[in-house]
């Protein structure tokens, strides 16, 4: 647990523990440059999110959670849960591993498994809802204009975004390719119809009309 001292990184006052200082190391061998700048500005935003609206938060939750919420998207995904779940399992074991009380790990792993889920993710408890903030402003500017321009402008410079639209989208499109089923009901489908020809993944509809009753 972090013992209440803070660091700043990008001019920005976070928390330092030996968990954080772990999932740091953890996200920068999971991921690419790319996709590791982006976890650390996830945690950033949502580090500054919840200063700024003054949100109660257990600051050390947020962290892991946001700096691990993408360890399985890359080119190398082969499922076979869509891979928020595959993420959030192997965060949630890091979260006990850790430390961590149930409780807390089950926080991390619901901010993992909801992070591309803003519908559901923005309205769950505030951990979770922080690292889904975090996560759609760096992805889509969810809230942009709430970070004053200079701490915008000095996060980018420290983690610069290294073609992420591009390099995101690829790993999207793999995923619809490769494992559609996993695709269905998450924004991946949007990806898999606009990019991956003769792409096809089930339908929700398919599976009321395929119900085994007789009505």
């Amino acid at each position: 647990m972090s013992d209440g001292t803070f660091r700043l990184l990008a001019g920005i006052a976070v928390p330092e523990s030996a968990l954080i200082d772990q999932a740091i190391a953890y996200a920068r061998r999971a991921c690419e440059p790319y996709l590791f700048n982006h976890v650390v500005r996830s945690w950033l935003f949502a580090a500054r999110l919840g200063q700024v609206q003054d949100i109660e938060h257990d600051a050390e939750v947020v962290a892991v959670g946001t700096l691990l919420h993408d360890i399985t998207l890359n080119d190398r995904f082969d499922g076979p849960r869509r891979f928020e779940v595959e993420g959030a399992d192997l965060a949630r074991d890091f979260a006990r591993k850790g430390g961590l009380d149930e409780r807390r790990a089950q926080l991390i792993w619901d901010s993992v498994a909801l992070n591309s889920t803003p519908s559901i993710g923005l309205y769950k408890q505030a951990e979770v809802a922080l690292c889904t903030a975090g996560v759609c402003l760096d992805v889509g500017g969810l809230q942009y204009g709430l970070l004053p321009a200079q701490e915008m402008a000095s996060i980018l410079a420290e983690y610069p975004r290294l073609g992420l639209k591009q390099r995101m989208t690829q790993c999207f499109c793999h995923i619809a390719k490769t494992r559609p089923e996993t695709t269905y009901d998450n924004f991946l489908r949007d990806f898999g119809e606009r990019f991956v020809p003769r792409y096809q993944a089930q339908s929700a509809v398919d599976f009321v009309m395929n119900a085994p009753f007789d009505d």
